[in-house]
């Protein structure tokens, strides 16, 4: 391809928009352009690499013997309402009417849709198992869409789903997945970390999710060197145990005027955060009721857990208005569990292993000290707190690390959730019909896309991996105007282009530094600078990742873009 027929939208600038380096150099490079907040058009050098990232996954989902369909986007009301998901889904799901006033929603997922396809063409056990896949777009109404392609409403997934005949059988569809999986993010030369994850709202008893380690990623990843991992949602810790030979001893009120904070409180108090326990006050919009949840002052509510404690949805669980506080202190904040009423009361595990520690007293400017759970006051005891660097691992009790990620795949055990409900049946060597097992199974391609570049980029711009840079080289005549530069420049394009390379000639009458700063910027992986020397036959090839450059005659320069080519997996 030459330059000149190009759509290249370099930008000099950094958006104002763009936070992150992704989000940045995909504007700047010319790969992207918003259209509204949250959805983006793919420009040619963007949609190229696009598709290279989407055939890796292809080629690895159909080597794994999955099955490409491609269903609607649009999704009819009935089968959210059979699977019970059109009340609980929440707000991120884009919900409309037709003309004849039938309801439908942008597909977010395709739980209900494969469902709902395989009952109707499977009935027989000799046609399972059975996985099928697509790599479609997907629509979700984010509240706060942000970092260009790695949260946005509207964006490519694959969703794959098997159907098995017995949990067994899930099992191996499962495990085939999962190298699948590692094959995929293998060949997309992404540094990942495979983590133990909350099933959220497709559900689920098992979930494992594929992170791209990055400073940049929303998740938050606990690990131990022993092996153990999981996102923060999911992370277990053994509690803290304080070590204390002191007695229980008696409750008192002490007056805080205007110490509110933890931070505050315990240096008031002269004692430690972790001495403290913080009341989080939460609204169970589900079942209309207040929740206090009880943690160390040191520690953040989990809020994940609590929800599926509550067994509600995400979005059923909002913090209490003050209005709601009120109504259970008779003041604004000091709120604590002893002696407080018409509330469910649950309190991490480790709080009901401290002792003596202070709580808010429901009464304005006091805190009550030496305060005992289960003396005091009680609830159920669970793990609410989030897990943090630090804490002790479950698995070999040795202190864990915590790092970024991005999350890019997700796979689940959904086991008979959707199957059951919807009626997915097949029929056994009995006779008798029996549910489907299934499992879930999805990469986000547009986030896949994002992660790469942060993982693959500098000071100049994007660096891809060769096997999905939007082209392989770029030839780059110093002065194009130059007949000894244009004649070589040329035969080489024509060379390589009859060789299958993914070539693009810079033809354009511009600057040799503005050429080079695009295509630095754009991150095409190899580039072949045709200058001085070129009545010599002497190129010099760059290398885009190690910034290493080299002269070599020109037929050289080609064996060895050729021979990097043939190697792509």
């Amino acid at each position: 391809m030459k330059a000149s027929k190009m759509l290249i939208s370099t930008l000099k600038e950094t958006p104002n928009e763009a936070m992150i380096s992704s989000h940045i150099l995909l504007l700047r490079a010319g790969m992207i352009r918003k259209l509204v907040a949250g959805v983006y058009n793919y420009l040619p050098l963007g949609l190229r690499t696009l598709r290279k990232i989407e055939n890796i996954i292809r080629e690895e989902m159909d080597k794994s013997g999955a099955l490409e369909i491609l269903s609607s986007a649009m999704q009819p009301k009935e089968l959210w309402e059979e699977s019970g998901r059109w009340s609980k889904y929440g707000p991120e799901l884009i919900r409309f009417k037709d003309r004849h006033d039938r309801e439908f929603c942008l597909g977010p997922t395709h739980e209900e849709i494969f469902t709902d396809l395989v009952r109707n063409q499977i009935k027989s056990k000799k046609n399972l198992p059975i996985n099928i896949y697509q790599i479609q777009t997907k629509y979700r109404d984010e509240f706060r869409p942000r970092f260009g392609l790695m949260r946005g409403r509207e964006f490519i997934m694959k969703d794959a789903y098997s159907f098995d005949t017995s949990f067994e059988g899930l099992e191996e569809s499962y495990q085939n997945m999962y190298k699948t999986y590692c094959s995929i993010f293998d060949r997309l030369k992404v540094n990942y970390r495979i983590v133990l994850a909350d099933t959220g709202a497709i559900g689920g008893s098992v979930s494992h999710q594929f992170m791209a380690m990055s400073d940049v990623g929303e998740s938050d990843i606990i690990y131990c060197l022993c092996g153990y991992a999981a996102d923060q949602e999911k992370a277990e810790s053994k509690p803290f145990v304080f070590e204390s030979l002191d007695d229980e001893k008696e409750v008192l009120e002490v007056e805080t005027i205007n110490q509110k904070t933890i931070e505050e409180i315990s240096s008031f108090l002269k004692v430690k955060p972790c001495q403290v326990a913080k009341s989080l006050v939460y609204r169970d919009l589900a079942h209309n009721e207040l929740v206090l949840v009880v943690v160390r002052g040191d520690k953040e509510v989990n809020e994940i857990k609590v929800v599926n404690e509550l067994n509600i949805a995400e979005h059923e669980l909002v913090l209490a208005s003050e209005q709601d506080i009120y109504s259970l202190s008779s003041c604004e904040g000091f709120v604590g569990p002893v002696g407080i009423k018409n509330i469910k009361i649950l309190v991490d595990e480790e709080v009901s292993l401290m002792k003596n520690f202070v709580v808010g007293a429901n009464k304005k400017d006091y805190h009550l000290i030496n305060v005992n759970y289960g003396r005091d006051f009680t609830g159920k005891v669970g793990q609410f707190r989030k897990s943090c660097e630090g804490d002790i691992c479950p698995v070999c009790g040795k202190p864990m690390k915590m790092e970024r990620g991005i999350e890019v795949g997700q796979i689940f055990k959904l086991g008979t959730k959707y199957s059951l409900p919807m009626n997915c049946t097949y029929q056994g060597d009995d006779g008798k019909v029996y549910p489907m097992v299934m499992g879930c199974y999805g990469i986000g391609v547009t986030r896949t896309m994002s992660a790469i570049i942060e993982q693959n980029h500098d000071d100049n711009g994007i660096i891809w991996p060769l096997n999905v840079a939007p082209y392989h080289i770029v030839i780059i005549p110093v002065n194009y105007q130059d007949d000894a530069m244009c004649s070589l420049a040329n035969a080489i394009y024509n060379e390589l282009e009859d060789s299958h390379v993914e070539t693009i000639l810079d033809d354009r009458n511009s600057k040799a530094g503005f050429k080079f700063k695009d295509w630095d910027l754009i991150g095409i992986p190899y580039q072949i600078v045709v200058g001085k020397r070129a009545n010599e036959n002497i190129v010099e090839f760059k290398d885009r990742r190690t910034l290493i450059k080299e002269e070599m005659s020109y037929q050289d320069a080609i064996k060895k873009i050729k021979d990097l080519v043939s190697n792509i997996k």
